[in-house]
C-alpha cells in the first residue's frame, strides 16, 4: 500500500469516528475453555468480555464538553451488553486528555460533522479520563485508557492546520521520524504539503529522549488506576520501511550488529526503495527488537505504579505485512524465517523479538470487509482470528474484532444485519471481541444489531 492510501485509511479511522511474566497476567477473565485455547482447568463456558472502543477524534464532537454525553452512551454500551470501553486518552496529535506533568492537554482536534471539516474545541475543565472512570464504573463496565504511542503530531488536509508537540516546540525536530528518501534522509518535519504529506507526524521508536518521554507519559495514565492501559500505533512510521534511518538509529543498529554499515543505507534499503541490502533482514530483527524492548519499559513502568492494571496492545492482525511497522506481536515460539514468503524478510533472530508474552491482554484488528467475515487466512474476519490463535501460542488472551465505519462495505452505515455474523465469528474464535468504533455504533444505529448478537452468544453459555 503507498504512503498515502495507509494514510488516508488512518485519515478515515479517526475522523469518523511489555514486561513481566505469568505472575503478572490475569486469565480468568477471558481465557476461554480447552477448545477456545484455555487451560483444561477452565470450564469452557466462561464468559468473554465484549469491548467497544472509543476514538478521541470520532466522537470528539459529543464527548469533549458534555458529561449528560458520556453518561447517556455509557448507558446505552451498558444495556447493550458490552462489559468493557477502550477510552482513546492520545489521538494522533500526541496531546492528552488526562492529568500529565509533560504532555499538553488536548484543547482541538479536526473533525468532520454536519458543518464540514473543521477544527473542534475543548473549552470544559472536567478530567476527561476521569469521568468514563467515574461514569463506567458505576455501570460496572470496566475502563480501559488507549494512547496513540510514537505520534507527536498531525497535519491535516485541505489547508486546515496542524497541532501537536512537534509543531509547538522547533527544538523536538529532532525527535520525529527520518524517511529513507530517494537521494537523501528526510525529516518528516520538513514534509509539509497539504496535498501530499497530511496526517500523522510520528517520532522515531529508536530515540531514547523519545522514549523516555513516553514512559513518562505512561506513568502518569498509570496513577488513574484504569482497569488497563493499551498502546496504540506502538509502530513505525506510516511511510513503513523507508523510516527510520536518523543518525540515532543508524547508531543503534550499528551496536545491535557490532559492526558499521559501510554504505548507509544503501546497504539496508536502496534510498526510495524497499529493495533490500546485506543488512535488510537484520534491519528487521533490529526495528522488531526496538519496539519489542520499549514494550517490556512501558509494561514495568505501569506495573510499578498500578500492578493490577493490565497492560497490552492494539495491532493489525495482518501479520504478513506488519514487520513493515517494525512490529513483531506474534509468540517467541513462532518463527516466520521457516514459513515461506515470510523467509524474505525474517531471520532466525527475528522471532526473538515477537513481543505476546510480556503482554496481559492483546487486540487484534480484524478490519475485514463486510463480505470477508468468514474464510481462511488474511483479509478475513475469520482467518485473522484463527491466524491469531497460531500465531500468538497460548502466551495471551487477544480479543480480534471488526472496524464498522470503514473499508469495504462498511462505510455507509445498513450492514445490521451483518453484525451477528461478526460478533459470532470473531468472539467463537477468540479469546474476547471488541468493535471500532463507537462512534460507528452510534451514527448507523446498531445498537440493537449489537444488543442481539451479544444475547445470542450468552444463551449459548447457559
Amino acid at each position: 500500500m503507498t504512503k498515502k492510501l495507509w494514510i488516508a485509511s488512518l485519515f478515515s479511522l479517526c475522523l469518523f469516528v511489555a514486561c513481566g511474566g505469568d505472575d503478572n497476567k490475569n486469565p480468568d477473565w477471558n481465557w476461554g475453555g480447552e477448545e477456545d485455547g484455555g487451560g483444561t482447568d477452565k470450564p469452557a463456558a466462561v464468559e468473554k468480555p465484549r469491548y467497544v472502543w472509543i476514538d478521541a477524534a470520532g466522537n470528539f464532537e459529543r464527548y469533549a464538553n458534555s458529561i449528560d454525553n458520556i453518561k447517556e452512551d455509557l448507558k446505552r454500551v451498558k444495556e447493550t451488553g458490552f462489559t468493557d470501553i477502550v477510552v482513546d486518552v492520545r489521538p494522533t496529535t500526541g496531546d492528552v486528555l488526562f492529568k500529565s506533568s509533560v504532555g499538553e492537554p488536548l484543547k482541538r482536534i479536526d473533525i468532520w460533522s454536519n458543518e464540514g471539516y473543521r477544527w473542534m474545541e475543548r473549552t470544559a475543565t472536567w478530567d476527561y479520563l476521569q469521568t468514563f472512570l467515574n461514569e463506567g464504573r458505576k455501570l460496572g463496565l470496566k475502563v480501559n485508557a488507549s494512547i496513540n504511542t510514537f505520534v507527536g503530531g498531525y497535519l491535516c488536509p485541505y489547508g486546515l492546520g496542524y497541532e501537536g508537540m512537534l509543531y509547538r516546540d522547533a527544538s523536538k525536530k529532532k525527535w520525529a521520524t527520518v524517511i529513507n528518501a530517494t537521494g537523501r534522509q528526510v525529516n518528516t518535519m520538513d514534509l509539509q504539503n497539504y496535498e501530499t504529506d497530511w496526517g500523522v507526524k510520528f517520532l522515531n521508536p529508536a530515540n531514547n529522549e523519545v522514549q523516555e518521554y513516553l514512559l513518562s507519559l505512561l506513568s502518569d495514565l498509570a496513577k488513574y488506576k484504569p482497569d488497563g492501559i493499551i498502546l496504540d500505533r506502538c509502530r513505525y512510521d506510516d511511510y513503513g520501511l523507508m523510516s527510520d534511518f536518523s543518525p540515532e538509529s543508524r547508531t543503534e543498529f550499528e551496536l545491535f550488529i557490532g559492526e558499521s554499515v559501510e554504505n548507509f543505507p544503501a546497504d539496508i534499503m536502496k534510498p526510495g526503495t524497499d529493495i533490500p541490502g546485506k543488512w535488510y533482514k537484520r534491519w528487521n530483527a533490529f526495528r522488531a527488537k526496538t519496539i519489542h524492548d520499549f514494550i517490556i519499559k512501558a509494561h514495568d513502568e505501569v506495573k510499578a505504579i498500578s500492578p493490577d492494571t493490565r497492560f497490552g496492545t492494539y495491532v493489525g492482525a495482518w501479520y504478513s505485512t506488519y514487520y513493515t511497522s517494525g512490529v513483531n506481536w506474534a509468540s517467541p515460539k513462532y518463527d516466520p524465517s521457516v514459513k515461506g514468503a515470510y523467509a524474505s524478510w525474517a531471520d532466525s533472530d527475528y522471532k526473538n523479538y515477537g513481543y505476546a508474552d510480556h503482554l496481559d491482554f492483546i487486540f487484534l484488528g480484524a478490519y475485514a470487509g463486510v463480505n470477508s467475515i468468514y474464510g481462511q487466512g488474511e483479509w478475513t474476519m475469520e482467518g485473522f482470528c484463527k491466524q491469531g490463535r497460531e500465531l500468538l501460542k497460548g502466551d495471551v488472551p487477544f480479543s480480534g474484532g471488526p472496524d464498522v465505519g470503514n473499508g469495504s462495505g462498511w462505510e455507509d452505515g445498513g450492514q445490521s444485519a451483518r453484525i451477528g455474523d461478526a460478533v459470532k465469528t470473531c468472539i467463537d474464535n477468540s479469546d474476547g471481541f471488541f468493535v471500532f468504533d463507537l462512534c460507528h455504533v452510534r451514527m448507523f444505529d446498531y445498537w440493537d444489531a449489537f444488543k442481539q448478537s451479544f444475547d445470542t452468544y450468552l444463551k449459548t453459555l447457559e
